[in-house]
């Protein structure tokens, strides 16, 4: 068990990696949708060990519905398939599904549209209730977009050369692009590519990174030689944008729990051309790491449900459960409450998350606003996405827009 990404990962030497990419990207998308409609072709629902040939099919009614592949050869392959998991009764069935959404595609996908949101929106209840619910009038946009492939998002170093001359770069290298309309620094391609591909991209010219995760710095209100935590550092595109930002900054902490993704961040380091004090520890967990100085700037980018990235992580549809957001809520008030400690007065903390929804973003910041006389709201003077009571929040974007990701600043007044 695991995310779609850590496990497609054992299998990316496979000679037909990019369609098992493919097949599993979309059938996690459309999963709700795909389901509702295998359904339709049932006489009756599948035995629960029987749930290997459900997701043949599945996977069969992917191909058939959303990629350029002839039909008869999904057909067949998914038939046989049928005896590697050693089922040859399910051969008949899996062959009587496939031909029946052939003949009836059109009248199986009204029915679909026609059925309860999550079907055709391909969400589930729950989180389509609760998105719904939350954002009524963005709602159906929300779904659209994060059911939409995501595009490839680049953040030029502005440190090495202007967006406007990397720009002409990829121009002259064959690539199009059109510059981010929220950040600086963000370009989108026109077209996804490998990024070794991508000139510059060995000496630090350009890193791939969503818009939305740009504007940390900005909302940081960084100053040269101040001292600067980035709390929860995977990937570690922030870290790298927070130093590329500020060329004067000299003491960035940057901790996370998973040593192997600091050695990660440390190789993107090299190839900028940055360095940072890499930590790998809880950062909730201040006797293992904090030596007692004072931060003048504290990003906490917290664990969440991540629903804000759906189009990138499609897998979450069927990952994440609602009581999971309850105990989240919980680990990003002990963070706050934890790392407040280690600001200094007059400093400043920004609390992001990748979540659509509010118990994990407003609710959160309220709670701890509540319970903490020295923290001061302080509203984001902004034109983009939606300003809330506390915090402001983007919604997953189209095509060329950014995911949804949310946004507060917390000053810690002076005693």
């Amino acid at each position: 068990r695991g995310s779609l990404n850590t496990l497609l990962g054992n299998h990316k030497d496979h000679p037909e990696f990019s369609l098992i990419q493919e097949s599993s990207y979309g059938c996690c998308r459309w999963y709700f949708a795909l389901e509702s409609l295998l359904g339709q072709l049932l006489n009756k629902p599948l035995k629960k060990q029987d749930l290997d040939i459900k997701c043949l099919m599945i996977c069969a009614l992917y191909q058939l519905r959303e990629l350029e592949v002839a039909e008869y050869a999904v057909i067949n392959e998914t038939v046989s398939a049928a005896l590697i998991f050693k089922k040859p009764w399910a051969k008949g069935l899996v062959n009587a599904v496939l031909r029946g959404y052939q003949r009836k595609k059109d009248q199986l996908e009204q029915t679909l549209t026609a059925s309860q949101p999550n079907g055709y929106l391909a969400f589930p209840s729950w989180l389509e209730s609760e998105i719904s619910g939350q954002w009524p009038e963005q709602a159906l946009s929300v779904f659209q977009n994060s059911n939409q492939r995501p595009p490839m998002t680049l953040r030029v170093n502005l440190a090495r050369n202007s967006r406007e001359q990397y720009l002409e770069s990829l121009a002259e290298a064959g690539f199009g692009a059109t510059a981010g309309g929220l950040a600086d620094s963000a370009l989108y391609l026109d077209n996804p590519a490998p990024v070794t591909d991508l000139p510059g991209f060995a000496e630090g010219r350009v890193s791939v990174q969503d818009e939305a995760s740009q504007l940390v710095p900005s909302l940081l209100q960084l100053e040269p030689a101040q001292h600067v935590l980035d709390a929860c550092a995977a990937p570690g595109g922030k870290s790298c944008h927070i130093l590329e930002s500020e060329h004067l900054l000299t003491n960035l902490t940057s901790i996370d729990m998973s040593q192997s993704k600091l050695d990660r961040i440390r190789e993107n380091f090299e190839r900028l051309g940055l360095k940072s004090n890499l930590v790998a520890a809880d950062a909730s967990e201040l006797e293992t790491w904090w030596d007692g100085n004072h931060f003048d700037r504290i990003l906490l980018d917290a664990p969440c449900s991540a629903t804000g990235v759906i189009r990138r992580h499609p897998d979450i549809k069927l990952l994440r459960k609602p009581e999971q957001i309850k105990s989240l809520g919980e680990i990003q008030s002990s963070l706050l409450t934890k790392l407040w400690t280690c600001l200094k007065p007059g400093g400043l903390l920004l609390y992001t998350t990748c979540s659509l929804l509010r118990q994990e973003n407003e609710e959160t910041i309220r709670r701890f606003l509540d319970s903490t006389d020295s923290a001061k709201y302080e509203a984001i003077a902004a034109d983009w996405g939606v300003e809330c009571a506390l915090g402001r929040q983007l919604l997953p974007g189209s095509s060329s827009g950014p995911d949804g990701f949310f946004y507060a600043v917390l000053r810690k007044e002076s005693a």
